[in-house]
């Protein structure tokens, strides 16, 4: 029996070794120990070590050291280089991401900081492999291995993988479950936690492969009742009812029962179907309110409330304060960081996971967006960024959205620092336009960026003298720092708006990207004053929308980064299809949904909490079942759409 259990040694030691290098992962990351989940990851990590061991016992002596050395390293890569991402942006890369990690070397300073930040996190991971290169000839046999012992392996290993299956299977098919996650969605964070991180990079890459998409039930919405007035002649009606204003919506003359006849394939019909039957919204008191308008719309960087201050950042406060002011709105964060906090707010999509959404989109027919509808309308439209020209190919995906783009790199000649200065950007650009009325300009800004240091961000240092006397933590000074430089280039902005005498008809709106990530949780904690909840809080942004002498207003209705499109839409008066957008016009008499990455979301009742399945009413009222389980199906509904029509480029599909 001893003889035996030597000469498996070396299975024992790869699986204990990966067991180990897990649970160290989990609590540097997610942070998480259900038993449930635990069980089910390590079924499935024995069947990886099974499989390795295999592989390996075709080799003998140096040669299988060697090969069992690489594949081992090459696992504790994976864990490694998903421990360093998470930690700059609090989600894991899917495997289309590894496929383009070459812009991560731009980062190779903070990588190397982090890890020596972190340094006894590094070596608890690297132990085993260390310990496997040096003593490995001395402590396993390497000699052959009979085809009887492979067969128990072979055995073994089948064994391990049917038990993770079934176990996935036990967990039960509710929202966000081991099955929800192995076999329907597809949240890498949410994947990670209850499957473990390399059953969740091999589903992602089978799924990568072929090209999968989840399958969904979506749910029956009603077309909403004729307006008895749009139904009988004006002549006919009494008339009082005559002065009475038409009910209009944000619809295009789109024949919906001639494309579903005329479509063979059947997932383009159920779309078809499943548009046809969507609610618009109405047209109201503020459609066209903004028609003829310029519209300088931004992308911030890792923008927050918390970058709003009175005495620090003077501008953003005028802008925040004297414009609309939404104080339920809100920027989830997405798998892929800033390139789908930019894809949520300019198509008005929710961002397929697995793959990068927005460069994905770079061959579509995109005619809902601001640049390309504007365009129409004889607006000069450009786009800048003051980073890397190509960074998440934005070099292929900017300019399908109707702009003449230019970054760093190609056209826009800011000087390269880490970051660069969204000041300089603005002082470069805006003689380029400010002339060329009606124009639309979009920036997406870098300044904000992480680490929020003033070693490691030339913003942070550059700013350093303005925030050093605050009474908050370096980290916190530091993002504060960075996020006046935002600040210096609006208060440009407005300045030469007014130079120009056309800042009365300029219209500004402003977003973040996603909350910034690069803090960590307790300066998070210090700048909002209080300990703040992380399922929704978290997301809780400011949404500039601004034009001199604008009447001030406030908008308590719940929104998102999703809305911005047709919010942006229905005040310029454009000719957009509420139906064929996932978010809806904020100043509408739509019912709010405010949707997360994890199924999660907010409506006029409150919110619900997908991973602990609970709901938070706002009057503390009981909130019926079935509400809650119809409301999920929409948002399940909006995920598998939106991905449907960026991989079927659905749009040019309705023209």
């Amino acid at each position: 029996m001893i003889a035996m259990l030597k000469e498996d040694l070396l299975f024992i030691y790869f699986f204990l070794s990966i067991c180990f290098i897990d649970i160290v992962f989990r609590l540097s990351t997610i942070n998480t120990f259900s038993y449930t989940d635990i069980v089910i990851s390590f079924y499935f990590l024995a069947a990886y070590m099974v499989a390795i061991y295999l592989i390996c016992s075709f080799f003998q002596g140096t040669a299988r050291l060697l090969l069992s050395s690489f594949l081992f390293i090459a696992v504790i890569f994976i864990y490694v280089s998903q421990l360093i991402y998470f930690q700059f942006f609090r989600t894991f890369y899917s495997m289309y991401s590894l496929g383009k990690s070459a812009q991560v070397f731009e980062f190779w300073k903070d990588v190397v900081q982090y890890l020596l930040n972190h340094l006894i996190v590094a070596i608890l991971l690297l132990f085993p492999i260390i310990i496997f290169i040096v003593f490995g000839k001395k402590m396993f046999p390497l000699n052959k291995i009979s085809w009887v012992k492979r067969g128990v392996f072979i055995f073994l290993f089948f064994l391990c993988y049917l038990a993770g299956i079934v176990s996935v299977y036990a967990s039960g098919d509710e929202q966000n479950t081991a099955y929800d996650l192995y076999f329907n969605n597809s949240s890498t964070l949410l994947s990670v936690e209850h499957l473990g991180l390399l059953t969740s990079m091999r589903i992602d890459f089978q799924r990568l492969v072929t090209h999968w998409s989840p399958d969904v039930k979506a749910p029956v919405i009603s077309e909403p009742e004729p307006n008895p007035i749009e139904q009988q002649p004006a002549e006919e009606l009494p008339e009082k009812q005559q002065e009475e204003k038409v009910v209009e919506y944000n619809v295009l003359d789109i024949d919906f029962s001639k494309l579903i006849s005329e479509e063979n394939d059947q997932a383009i019909q159920d779309m078809h179907k499943y548009f046809a039957n969507i609610q618009p919204t109405k047209k109201n008191d503020y459609t066209g309110k903004f028609k003829g308008y310029n519209l300088i719309l931004l992308t911030a960087e890792g923008f927050s409330p918390a970058a709003i201050d009175k005495n620090v950042t003077p501008t953003l406060y005028k802008l925040a304060n004297e414009g609309y002011q939404f104080t339920n709105f809100y920027t989830p964060i997405w798998q892929v960081s800033t390139s789908d906090g930019e894809y949520v707010a300019l198509q008005g999509l929710i961002p397929k996971s697995g793959v990068w959404s927005f460069q994905e989109s770079s061959k579509n027919h995109l005619p809902f967006v601001l640049g390309n509808q504007l365009q129409k309308r004889n607006y000069s439209t450009r786009a800048y960024h003051n980073h890397t020209y190509t960074y998440y190919g934005r070099n292929t995906s900017h300019p399908n959205l109707g702009y003449d783009y230019k970054a760093l790199g190609k056209g826009l000649n800011v000087k390269e620092t880490w970051p660069e200065s969204d000041l300089e950007m603005m002082e470069k650009t805006v003689p380029e336009y400010i002339a060329d009325e009606p124009f639309h300009t979009y920036y997406m800004t870098v300044s904000g960026h992480m680490q929020y240091s003033f070693t490691g961000n030339y913003m942070s240092w550059k700013n350093k003298k303005f925030v050093e006397d605050l009474p908050y933590s370096d980290q916190a000074k530091a993002y504060l720092a960075a996020q006046l430089e935002l600040d210096r280039a609006l208060e440009h902005l407005l300045a030469e708006l007014e130079k120009a005498g056309i800042a009365e008809r300029t219209l500004i709106a402003l977003s973040a990207d996603h909350y910034p990530y690069g803090l960590d949780d307790q300066t998070i904690d210090e700048l909002a004053g209080h300990p703040v909840e992380r399922n929704f809080e978290l997301y809780k942004n400011t949404f500039i929308l601004y034009t001199k002498g604008i009447k001030p207003e406030v908008i308590t209705k719940p929104a998102s980064s999703l809305d911005i499109l047709p919010t942006l839409s229905n005040l310029l008066g454009l000719d957009y299809d509420s139906r064929l957008l996932m978010g809806k016009d904020i100043f509408s008499d739509a019912d709010p949904l405010v949707l997360f990455l994890n199924k999660s979301f907010i409506t006029d009742k409150g919110m619900y909490n997908a991973e602990t399945r609970t709901f938070t009413a706002n009057t503390g009222e009981q909130i019926d079942k079935d509400y809650i389980k119809y409301i999920s199906s929409i948002v399940e509904a909006k995920f598998y759409y939106s991905t449907e029509i960026l991989e079927t480029d659905y749009y040019r599909k309705i023209e």
